[in-house]
């Protein structure tokens, strides 16, 4: 049988092909986003998109479950906190196609502002919860998921975490399943969420939920591996592999796919048949705490602890008492801090913001969060996706409030402003606030790996569509000077921030220039030289934090294989002493 290497996400894509999905919506966010990316070659079987948030992504697939089609929609874990709304709701109505949740957490913050633990969710929100421990089971697991939703008229969360998403391993694929679809008929006491059809349902809810518990108990998504009955491990997920590789060959192990509700039965009599129980699972202890709730004597998290990602070794030792072999070499590994990129448009902005000593800039989520970064050091509070505009309203006002002197300005990207920046927008114009909110336009979402959003004009699938621009939107809100600038012109762009902060009318920043990693653009590349008998070694040209720039031999040096020749440092020379060649 011929096997193919996946990873996680990959897998996923493949296995909601094979289940049959039909229409599937995300919001691209690192570890998921790979999922959607691998949906377009199966473009001729469903409909994939990519929404301008993780809302109406769980919005436009729970539609198409409500019309009686199977569907997806994926998201990371901090965007289950957007979509949360959606949700809970339609977990009280439940589906009529098979409706799953993808949630990719992220122990560790690899990407991420905290390592939240999404299992939770389901517990809240009172639906399934799944989870993989690897890419064959992202194919096998997604397609009983859509089964455990029809069957149990519940939304289902599946659960994977970046070691699943990215980890490639072998799989065996199948044919894609003829589902067809449930005919739609009208049923506002199930569909139409009034508190009095809640009311209604919430009993419906907790039936099914015991219902979903026995068919937990003899789940292909559980299994138990039966070996010694001196130790036994109750675990699900990455932490699976990790505790397979640490623990003794003699230890056995209920390993579980379905993790909410818990088989209860299925762990009394796994609990009762070894000697010592331990809980295995990243993060909160999720599973641990219903176990001993229910009676059950267990131990794992006073070993683990709750931070962070697991793996064999941190297993062995803080479980079996092995400490690792290490080897103390003479070196130390050269620090190299993430930074924007050679060329990157946002560069300029954040020069032009570090030079304003009274300036305070509230900051989101994107490429654009290492403006906070070391030299150029300009940006005071990044929160959450949107936050950008409303943060700084709540600076603003604050800052009114204790007699202080700032100047505000709300940060954000492009597609962070279709995602939950518009609304930020209006509450700074709506609440006359004295803000200056600012759009850096490069084109794309670039933090997730170039997808494109409402204003690049292009779907996910590759077919032209409207580009909706951003001055159109802020000019229908109702601010009359919307200064439009390339931000690679310094002297543009310090004009920009000082004509905003003078206009006596509400005002707006669009710093436009695309991402020099997008592909379908023309981008003007040149390399920027140093003439070291001009130089004179002020390092003015090191504030602009370019990768490129460095000092070598007390003058500055320019490294050729990163430069593009954006000649941002070449504008902060004192002396001349950059000068840009045309290739």
């Amino acid at each position: 049988m011929e096997k193919h290497l996946l990873s996680g996400n990959e897998a996923i894509a493949r296995g909601a092909w094979e289940a049959g999905a039909r229409v599937c919506s995300a919001y691209p966010g690192t570890p998921s986003t790979e999922i959607f990316e691998a949906l377009p070659q199966y473009a001729g079987d469903l409909y994939c998109e990519w929404a301008p948030n993780e809302k109406v992504a769980a919005e436009v697939a729970y539609g198409a479950a409500i019309s009686g089609v199977r569907s997806l929609c994926a998201m990371k874990h901090v965007g289950v906190n957007v979509a949360a709304d959606p949700l809970f709701t339609a977990a009280y109505n439940g589906v009529a196609g098979g409706f799953v949740i993808i949630t990719a957490d992220d122990p560790s913050m690899h990407s991420s502002q905290n390592e939240q633990d999404n299992r939770h969710y389901a517990r809240a929100a009172r639906m399934a919860l799944v989870e993989p421990s690897d890419s064959q089971e992202c194919i096998d697991f997604l397609k009983e998921a859509y089964r455990i939703s029809e069957r149990f008229d519940m939304p289902v969360l599946f659960r994977t975490t970046t070691r699943i998403s990215h980890s490639k391993s072998l799989t065996v694929l199948g044919d894609r399943e003829s589902v067809p679809a449930v005919a739609y008929t009208r049923n506002a006491a199930k569909n139409v969420s009034s508190p009095a059809n809640a009311y209604r349902n919430h009993p419906k809810v907790e039936r099914n939920l015991m219902e979903l518990e026995r068919y937990g108990n003899t789940s292909p998504l559980n299994k138990v591996e039966r070996r010694g009955r001196k130790l036994g491990v109750i675990t699900a997920s990455a932490a699976y592999q990790y505790a397979k590789d640490a623990f003794p060959e003699d230890t056995s192990f209920l390993k579980l796919g379905l993790t909410y509700p818990l088989p209860m039965d299925l762990i009394r009599e796994f609990a009762s048949w070894v000697e010592t129980l331990y809980v295995i699972e990243e993060l909160e202890p999720f599973m641990e705490e219903q176990i001993k709730a229910a009676g059950i004597p267990c131990t794992g998290k006073d070993l683990t602890g709750r931070l962070y990602e697991l793996n064999p070794q941190l297993l062995r030792q803080r479980i079996l008492g092995e400490k690792p072999k290490t080897v103390e070499l003479p070196v130390q590994a050269v620090s190299r801090p993430p930074t924007l990129c050679p060329g990157c448009p946002h560069r300029g902005f954040f020069y032009t913001m570090s030079k304003g000593k009274d300036f305070v800039v509230s900051g989101d989520i994107g490429c654009y969060t290492l403006g906070a970064s070391a030299p150029l050091s300009a940006m005071d509070t990044c929160v959450c996706m949107g936050g950008g505009f409303s943060v700084a309203m709540g600076l603003a006002r604050g800052f009114e409030a204790a007699g202080a002197s700032k100047k505000v300005f709300g940060v954000m990207g492009d597609s962070t402003f279709f995602h939950s920046g518009m609304t930020g927008a209006v509450e700074i114009l709506y609440n006359k606030g004295s803000v200056i909110p600012v759009v850096l336009d490069n084109h794309i979402t670039g933090m997730t790996g170039h997808q494109d959003n409402p204003g690049s004009g292009y779907t996910l699938q590759g077919e032209a569509a409207a580009a909706i621009r951003i001055e159109d939107v802020l000019r229908a809100y109702g601010y009359q000077n919307i200064i439009i600038v390339d931000p690679q012109d310094l002297s543009a762009m310090q004009k920009a921030v000082d004509d905003a902060l003078a206009s006596e009318t509400p005002a707006a920043i669009i710093a436009r220039r695309p991402c020099l990693l997008i592909k379908r653009e023309h981008h003007d590349i040149g390399l920027c030289r140093v003439d070291t008998n001009k130089c004179i070694g002020c390092k003015k040209c090191l504030k602009v934090g370019c990768p490129a720039v460095m000092m070598k031999d007390g003058r500055s040096f320019i490294d050729p294989t990163q430069c593009v020749g954006c000649t941002v440092c070449a504008q902060v020379c004192p002396v001349g002493a950059i000068t840009r060649k045309e290739l």
